[in-house]
């Protein structure tokens, strides 16, 4: 890895669609806390980009992600508790950045996806691997845990499978991270993965922003929730208040009118 050759790059994929790159395939992205720091500034930098509405999380390479870089987790086992305390939080804080971003984010996995790795296809809205992508919470192998990831997986497999897989260590197909909700579809190659991404991207851009980020905060505010007086109140106010919103008013507007409303990109429309 050199400066000419940044392991974490920006790209503008197409108008509107920002792609979050791990660019070190000579280490199968395996992360460490620099690479870890480049993804939270990559993230928060589209967070904040008003002309982005869609991000991809991918790689380059033939793996998605080997997880922890092995010369980065024996460094660290050599420091004290608070350095690894600090260590740590940075990776919390990078799942935490994924997770909430307010834009909707596909990740694309090919390869292993091992470790840190299945934290972030966790964190992502929407994720379809290639039919060979391989799976793993290896942790327990290296006399660790994971810990940072370990409420987002809880949240996409459940806890009943989480007891299994976090104990066991197993390698799991990508048709067994479909069936535990990890993953949302599997295509067959590559360019079936870039193909059916560009058909999600273009799904998303019918949406309007706003909602599709309001959307994204309801779930998190429902989940798991008991069925309260109080909840089934937040929700009334919720849309109510988009729905005489600007961009509610456009989108039942252009819905009554029977147009597109002016978020669609003139060549959906």
């Amino acid at each position: 890895m050199t400066d000419q050759t940044p392991a974490v790059v920006l790209n503008q994929r197409t108008e509107g669609v920002t792609e979050v790159i791990l660019n070190h395939p000579e280490k199968r992205n395996a992360f460490d806390d620099l690479i870890i720091r480049r993804l939270i500034d990559a993230l928060e930098q589209v967070a904040k980009d008003d002309d982005t509405r869609v991000v991809i999380m991918r790689s380059e390479g033939k793996h998605f992600s080997a997880g922890a870089d092995l010369a980065w987790m024996r460094r660290m086992a050599g420091n004290t508790r608070d350095d690894n305390l600090a260590d740590a939080r940075q990776l919390a804080k990078l799942m935490s950045t994924l997770n909430h971003l307010p834009k909707p984010v596909i990740g694309l996995v090919q390869g292993a996806a091992f470790g840190g790795a299945v934290g972030l296809a966790a964190c992502c809205d929407i994720v379809i691997a290639t039919e060979d992508a391989k799976f793993c919470l290896s942790e327990v192998k290296l006399g660790l845990i994971p810990a940072t990831i370990s409420p987002y997986v809880v949240r996409a497999i459940g806890e009943r499978q989480a007891r299994r897989y976090f104990l066991s260590a197993e390698v799991f197909s990508a048709e067994k991270a479909l069936a535990l909700g990890l993953i949302h579809e599997i295509c067959d190659h590559t360019d079936s993965l870039q193909t059916r991404c560009d058909e999600l991207i273009s799904q998303l851009m019918q949406n309007g922003p706003k909602a599709i980020e309001a959307a994204k905060q309801l779930v998190f505010d429902v989940s798991q929730q008991p069925l309260t007086k109080e909840l089934i109140d937040m929700t009334s106010q919720r849309i109510a208040d988009i729905r005489v919103s600007d961009e509610g008013q456009e989108g039942l507007g252009a819905f009554l009118d029977k147009r597109p409303a002016r978020w669609v990109p003139e060549e959906d429309t």
